[in-house]
């Protein structure tokens, strides 16, 4: 799969990515490069993961693109854990973005699944 814009978890992942942004717009400034800037980094690693996992043509590397972007989408959770413990975000925010997270991840083990599966099933032709 090149085009990965056609994948629903990419969509997924980017519109958190961006939410994510406007969420720490407003966190002090003292954490923008800090807690702030780790939390941007590990949400648009989810999306550009996935990309980049597409770019490979190979669905090995999709699931492990798959995979590592699962990480980034668990760092992603606690990064606003800690946000919300700070007292920089309410707390149904965080429950918000947590619905959000928790459906890219789904989304995100269902395709390294898939992914996982397929490379194996081509493996085995060989």
């Amino acid at each position: 799969m090149s085009d990965f814009t056609k994948l629903a978890v990419w969509r997924k992942a980017h519109d958190l990515a961006v939410r994510v942004y406007r969420a720490t717009a407003c966190w002090p400034r003292h954490e923008l490069f800090a807690l702030a800037s780790q939390t941007r980094r590990a949400a648009y690693s989810v999306p550009a993961n996935v990309a980049e996992g597409c770019g490979r043509n190979s669905d090995a590397e999709l699931a492990r693109f798959a995979r590592n972007s699962l990480g980034s989408v668990s760092e992603l959770s606690y990064c606003f854990i800690l946000a919300r413990d700070l007292e920089y975000i309410l707390p149904r925010e965080v429950t918000d973005l947590e619905s959000s997270i928790s459906e890219v991840k789904r989304t995100l083990s269902s395709l390294e699944r898939v992914s996982a599966v397929a490379a194996r099933s081509n493996r085995s032709r060989r």
